[in-house]
Order: C-alpha cells, then structure tokens, then sequence
C-alpha cells in the first residue's frame, strides 16, 4: 500500500504544484476573510475541478464559517480535504464483474492511451487469477489490432481479431463466442477511437453495444471511458457526450502525471455522476492503479 500511495503521490506531482502548494500558500494566512475563499475558489477551478464543484465546495466552507465551526485556515484545509474525499466516495469505484464472461467495452478517442490502458487492466486481472480474452473491435486503425496482439503476447493472453477494415460488430461477436466457450472470466473488448462529435461513429459504436447486449444478456458490464487528463475540460465535454450517448460505467483517467489538470476528477464524479475507477500515473504496465478517494486527495495537497 506505501508504494501505491508513494506512486499516486509522485503522479500527481504537476497537478500538487498548481494547486497543492497555491493552498498551502493560502493558508499561511492568519486569518478567513472575503479574500481568503476568493483566492482558495480560484485555485481550485484553475485546476479544473469545475465552476459546479467549485462552487460547492465554497458553500460548505461559508457556511461553517458563518457557524463559527472554521477559525483558522488550516481548519479550512483540513474541511476542504473533507469536502473533497466526500465527494469522490459517492459511487462506487470498483468494476462490476459479474457475468460469466463479465465483458468490458472500452470506449474513447484516439490518442488517449485507450489500448495501452486495455493491457495494462489485462494484466491487473490476470494478475488477479482471471482467465481474460481480449477482443480487437478497432479495426480502423491499421496498428490497433497489432498493438493488442503484442499486449496479448506479452501477458499470454488469447487475442480475437479479423482484418483490417472488418465490421466492429462481427469481432465483438466471435469474441464473445469464444470467450463462452473456451470459459474465459473476462472479455475486453477495444473499440476504435473516436471523436465524440462524429454521430455515425458513435452510431456504430452503438451496434456493438447492441450485438454485446443481445448474445448475453446484462452485457457489457462495464463500459469504461478512458479519458486523458492533459485535455482538461476537453476530456469532461467528451465524457458527457459519450455517456450521454452509450451509458459510460466508469472512466479511467491517464497520463494524469502529465498534467496540473488533475482537478477534472471532481468535475467529472460530481457534475456527470461517473466514478473514476482507474488512474493511469506512468508508462509502466504496473502503473495503472485503483482509483482509491482518500489517497488521490492526500496526495493533490
């Protein structure tokens, strides 16, 4: 658990800098004014928690305030981690494994590290003695299918894939088929990134929901949207327009140690009601890690 933590916290080393340390700055102060909270309201929508959020979490610290419960500005800090934690523990943030294959679509758009996301849960679940299959549904991009295939090598995990230019759907369909038979745990289903303004696209992405759905009823189980952190409020527009479009279950976030941008996960549970059940803090196939409140909060301040 300390080198989870230690891992968490040295991730998010961008996103403490902008907003962490311009907290501890603000609490040196010996006194709560107008300007105090003017200044905390302003760190944390600069770091992208969301004006909704924002405004919330401002409402909580006033209002004690005004009840005399808040008398100096390291109570504040410590209310504002509160207020924080509370509000990334109102969903549940571990994945819902619980068909027989449980099956896992994964959605986004290109260049937010969705395939490499889709090794490294392979290798989480394997590690986790899961029999897992992964299906290659992108088969518009010509390296997709090889890039899951040398993730599939790697872990000695069986890979499903047709050729390029083939129907999503019908990969969906023999994988499925073949994780039944050959009684896989888990079947991970990539799907072509996509622009979530691109309606025939997200039409066809609909399909494969659709054919998952028929040939087992209650699946998929999980539909996770990888989101990259470094897009900011770019990454909270795609995930509501995904999840309004498929119903998103979860989101796993990625090159979260690249941005200063790491307030997004607040924006995203509290104003679009998805849990963030992953976080990507590294280049390493061990570095995709449980999302876990109390630690992400402890190491953002």
């Amino acid at each position: 658990m300390i080198n989870i933590i230690h891992s968490i916290r040295d991730g998010l080393a961008k996103t403490r800098k902008s907003f962490g340390d311009r907290i501890g700055s603000i609490v040196l102060g010996e006194k709560i004014d107008d300007s105090f909270l003017e200044e905390l309201e302003e760190a944390l929508i600069a770091s992208d928690v969301g004006m909704k959020t924002a405004s919330l979490v401002l409402a909580d610290l006033k209002d004690r305030f005004k009840r005399n419960e808040l008398s100096s500005p390291i109570e504040v800090r410590e209310r504002l981690k509160q207020v924080l934690f509370e509000i990334l523990s109102e969903r549940p943030a571990s994945l819902a494994l619980t068909g027989m294959p449980s099956v896992i679509l994964v959605v986004g758009v290109n260049g937010t590290g969705k395939t490499t996301t889709i090794g490294k849960l392979a290798h989480r679940l394997q590690g986790d003695g899961k029999k897992v299959m992964l299906a290659a549904a992108d088969t518009f991009r010509a390296a997709a299918a090889e890039q899951l295939m040398v993730w599939g090598e790697r872990n000695g995990i069986p890979v499903v894939k047709h050729k390029e230019g083939a129907d999503p759907g019908a990969v969906a369909f023999d994988a499925l088929a073949a994780a039944k038979a050959r009684g896989m745990d888990v079947l991970i289903v990539d799907t072509a990134g996509r622009l979530h303004t691109k309606s025939n696209l997200m039409e066809e992405l609909k399909k494969v929901q659709r054919i998952i759905a028929r040939e087992l009823p209650g699946a998929p189980h999980e539909t996770l949207f990888v989101l990259d952190a470094t897009t900011g409020q770019n990454a909270f527009a795609q995930a509501k327009t995904f999840h309004q479009e498929i119903g998103v279950t979860g989101i796993v976030l990625t090159k979260l140690d690249g941005t200063p941008k790491g307030g997004i996960v607040f924006a995203i549970n509290k104003e679009l009601g998805l849990p963030v059940k992953f976080v990507g803090i590294g280049e390493g196939i061990e570095d995709l890690k449980d999302f876990d409140p109390r630690e992400f909060v402890e190491a953002m301040l």
